[in-house]
């Protein structure tokens, strides 16, 4: 599996590579600071997931995610972010699922499988 975290917070992104790496084996995964550079690194490293936050400087995870949508649908696509409100625009914009980053990280796994089963 191929993955893209994006994140403009370090610990974030150690975090969700540390859980990725456990659960799926193997695993190819890289990480990006903001949104602009999810869509470069989604053109070359075409991930099949992306775990992107919803608030980042630069361009935010809502607009990376319909750029990214726009040009490579089949790129999967979770946004994660502390605010709920912010599941209504991501789904939108074309994300395939929203975990909120205060959930357990057996939600996260659990919304990973139902998005790659689609």
């Amino acid at each position: 599996m191929r993955f893209l975290i994006v994140d403009n917070t370090t610990r974030a992104r150690q975090s969700m590579k540390a859980l990725l790496e456990a659960w799926c084996q193997p695993a190819e995964v890289r990480e990006a600071m903001n949104g602009a550079e999810a869509a470069q690194m989604a053109e070359e490293f075409q991930p099949e997931l992306i775990l992107m936050d919803a608030r980042m400087p630069v361009m935010n995870g809502i607009e990376a995610t319909r750029r990214i949508k726009d040009k490579w649908p089949h790129i999967k696509i979770i946004v994660l972010s502390v605010v709920a409100d912010y599941q209504g625009p991501a789904l939108a914009a074309g994300a395939d699922g929203f975990v909120s980053k205060s959930d357990p990280p057996e939600v996260l796994r659990n919304v990973i499988t139902e998005v790659m089963l689609k």
